[in-house]
């Protein structure tokens, strides 16, 4: 039977009205399935590996039904729960995957190259907070240039609201956001539209609330290894093999039956396994195994920035296609705001860190980090760019301002359009946060919705990890920091849509730069040690984006004041020969809420703007000719 299952846990719809079911329970010595329309129990059989097994008749889709474990009173959820209605402390619901009609059958899903991702949260991109609201906005996010959405967890978690990385029924998409089929119909629009989407998975912790996971084994977790949030998953001590086996078919669901592009793999610093076989290789495998011929895309988060993980197993990867790249986001901030506190200490946002990170990646590549007080980072000089993905925003960074300012409101609006510049045309790939595009006023604070009791300590330990940022943790400013569990600050992270009209000059900002970026042939390359720079003052720098067929594209970017270069041994500067500089595109212009562009090089002689970023093409001199007439 187990042959003919999609998963090799959960619960399974067969023809004439029954269902198998199959859980890993090897510290019960009885399981029974109870299903609450009777309500009526089926036993399960051992199948002496720990695993309990058996065919209930008379149900169907939407049966809702839990398991009785041993003689314990209590009745617990299906740990592969495909759906949660009432949240992870109520009923399971079993759900066939095979009812919905998917139109992306000419989908042939999504390559890292070209990619512009946008990260969003379900709950608080629309008002209405649901996988249908966003769905509406598909459209205009195309247009708009995105091409690769990544979605915030949503696994199911206790609560009304919450960022999703609390999730405790991994195989169960959250109620909040709409029935799983409302997932597959998102997914099926995005494909309608062009768009990819992969999902942020959480595979190195369970959240506080709702698991129950230690009723069915003690093996789940492990005490060998440590992790900032809580005990750290099992994927390498005693009895390993069924956990492993959980996760990797949690990875290979969420591809097979809802079409995903990929997956974002949360904090795999503290995914820890020892054995031969990695976990996250296993995943990876897996996950492309469960793709067919669709191509899908696995990014990573890891802090450590082990860039060796990039890669397939066999030349020593973990078969991860991407990495976030924090050193990008911290050198920004720095430059940005002039702040250099807690982990921002590292770093000074001088021209040349942008000249570096854009050409090698991670900054830190095994030097001390003075802020860990260890070296961070691995080689990554040889890896190309596409697979590094900078941002200027993110879930985390924005919520760690203390206030969850956006970082417009953080810096002037020159430097702004600047540096948005540099992330979008730069050759690494682009992360952009939920409505960064059009300079969203909604903040995005951190919100959890628990139990009076956890909440306070939930509460309590974020203010005490802000405390780390010397500036946030006066008296004062631990005030000012919003209770996660307050619904109002879950409200204020909503997105207003009416700023894409409101903010239109910036929206139109982003809108230009990434068509520049999709439509101009030296920008949509990325390619391999195709760029170089150079300072020029300093706080100003120029990257030159070398062309196959020589006709190479300049970006200078000028975070400071005016600057006046009335001599440039730069050989960066020098234009293709027979030709000269032509601005192309300017953060300063007008329609963007400049005040304009005056012609940067002249008479040889270059004048940065402050605050700003120009982009050139060279065009070929049009050669004076004299005419004599005849006597």
């Amino acid at each position: 039977m187990l042959s003919q299952r999609r998963l090799p846990i959960g619960a399974e719809l067969l023809p004439r009205g029954q269902a198998h079911f199959r859980v890993w329970a090897p510290k019960r010595r009885t399981v029974e399935v109870i299903v609450e329309d009777g309500p009526r129990a089926s036993s399960l059989d051992l199948e002496g590996n720990g695993y309990f097994s058996g065919f209930v008749p008379d149900v169907g889709p939407g049966t809702r039904y839990r398991f009785r474990l041993d003689d314990d009173s209590n009745l617990y959820p299906d740990p592969a729960s495909r759906f949660q209605p009432d949240g992870p402390h109520g009923p399971s619901e079993i759900v066939d995957p095979t009812t919905f009609r998917w139109s992306d059958q000419n989908w042939r899903g999504v390559r890292l190259e070209g990619q512009v991702i946008y990260e969003l949260h379900v709950g608080t991109f629309t008002k209405a907070g649901t996988w249908a609201g966003a769905a509406e906005e598909l459209k205009e996010l195309a247009s708009a240039g995105i091409t690769l959405i990544e979605v915030m967890p949503v696994a199911d978690f206790s609560g009304k609201f919450g960022w999703g990385y609390d999730g405790v029924d991994l195989f169960a998409p959250s109620r909040l956001y709409g029935r799983p089929d409302d997932l597959r119909r998102f997914v099926d629009r995005a494909h309608a539209v062009g768009v990819g989407v992969i999902l942020d998975v959480v595979y190195n912790h369970f959240g506080p609330d709702g698991n129950y996971l230690g009723q069915f084994a003690d093996h789940y977790v492990t005490q060998r290894h440590e992790n900032d949030w809580g005990d750290a998953i099992n994927f390498d001590d005693g009895d390993s093999g069924p956990v492993r086996e959980f996760f990797i078919s949690n990875a290979r669901y969420w591809i097979d039956e809802f079409h995903l592009d990929g997956l974002r793999l949360d904090a795999t610093q503290t995914i820890i396994d020892s054995s031969n076989d990695h976990i996250l290789a296993a995943i990876a495998r897996a996950a492309r195994a469960a793709a067919g011929t669709r191509s899908i895309v696995i990014v990573a988060e890891n802090e450590a920035q082990q860039s060796e993980m990039i890669g397939v197993q066999d030349e020593g990867g973990r078969g991860i296609d991407a990495l976030w790249n924090d050193d990008f986001h911290h050198s920004a901030l720095v430059a940005l705001t002039g702040r250099r506190e807690a982990y921002y200490t590292d770093y000074f946002g001088h021209p040349q860190e942008f000249i570096s990170a854009l050409k090698w990646g991670f900054l830190y590549q095994g030097q001390r980090y003075s802020w860990q007080k260890k070296r961070r980072g691995s080689p990554a000089l040889s890896l190309p760019p596409v697979h590094f993905i900078n941002y200027l925003q993110n879930h985390d960074q924005v919520a760690n301002s203390g206030r969850g300012l956006r970082f417009h409101e953080l810096t002037s609006s020159g430097r702004h359009k600047a540096m948005t510049a540099l992330l979008l045309l730069a050759p690494s790939t682009p992360l952009l946060f939920q409505g960064q595009e059009f300079a969203a006023s909604s903040r995005f604070l951190y919100f959890a919705d628990h139990d009076p009791e956890l909440a306070r300590q939930v509460a309590r330990g974020r203010r005490e990890f802000l405390t780390q940022f010397p500036s946030l943790a006066t008296p004062e400013a631990q005030q000012m920091i919003a209770d996660p569990a307050d619904p109002e600050t879950f409200h204020r992270c909503t997105l207003d849509f009416s700023e894409r009209e409101s903010h239109r000059a910036l929206y139109d900002l982003h809108k230009d730069l990434l068509r520049l970026r999709r439509e101009d042939s030296v920008f949509r390359e990325q390619r391999h040690r195709g760029l170089d720079g150079a300072v020029l003052a300093p706080q100003a720098f120029v990257l030159r984006f070398f062309s196959t067929g020589g006709m190479d594209r300049l970006l200078v970017v000028n975070l400071g004041l005016d600057v006046e270069l009335t001599i440039a041994p730069e050989p960066l500067l020098a234009p293709p020969l027979g030709h000269r500089w032509e601005i192309i595109w300017s953060s300063d212009d007008v329609k963007y809420g400049g005040s304009g562009t005056q012609q940067v090089d002249r008479d040889g002689r270059w004048r940065l703007m402050g605050e700003a970023a120009v982009v050139f093409a060279p065009r070929e001199i049009e050669e004076r000719r004299e005419v004599t007439a005849d006597a």
